[in-house]
């Protein structure tokens, strides 16, 4: 669920921290992305095109393109949300406490834009033991292979530049 064509803020590359408005966010996102990263909604589950994904890449955030999780970090946890057990750096993810619904949680936000994508818990696989619990319309996917092409093009342009 890409939102980089009205969101002037995403990219893959910039990590400096965003801060606007729901107001303004409101006008960026789509309304599902909305709900689930700004109102700390979530999507039904088993709804994500990225629960059962053996695609290999990396996991952005919809809402920045802050890169949340490799591939290689997911896992079928059986729970209805695609489900990794590593951030991508200790970075890219911040944590609260999250006592709504009766239940005491660990929510995990975008560490760039600060948006809601889910929760972790401490039932996951080896090595960490950690199960991060996303929302899949909060994510945005890129295959190694296309973001090695578009690196690999960038460098032609830059060799360009300098002749």
């Amino acid at each position: 669920m890409n939102n980089n064509s009205i969101n002037s803020d995403y990219s893959h590359t910039d990590t400096n921290k965003i801060v606007v408005s729901n107001e303004e966010w409101k006008k960026r996102l789509l309304p599902e992305v909305y709900r689930v990263a700004r109102e700390k909604g979530t999507e039904m589950p088993w709804s994500s095109e990225y629960e059962h994904s053996k695609e290999i890449g990396t996991y952005y955030c919809a809402v920045c393109g802050n890169a949340l999780f490799e591939s290689d970090t997911k896992f079928e946890s059986g729970c209805g949300w695609p489900s990794f057990y590593k951030p991508i750096s200790k970075t890219s993810i911040i944590y609260a406490p999250d006592s709504s619904h009766g239940m005491q949680r660990t929510e995990v936000m975008c560490g760039r834009c600060g948006s809601h994508l889910g929760h972790v818990f401490d039932d996951g696989p080896p090595p960490t033991g950690l199960r991060y619990c996303i929302n899949g319309v909060v994510l945005d996917f890129k295959k190694a292979k296309a973001a090695e092409a578009d690196f690999d093009l960038k460098q032609q342009e830059k060799q360009g530049d300098k002749k």
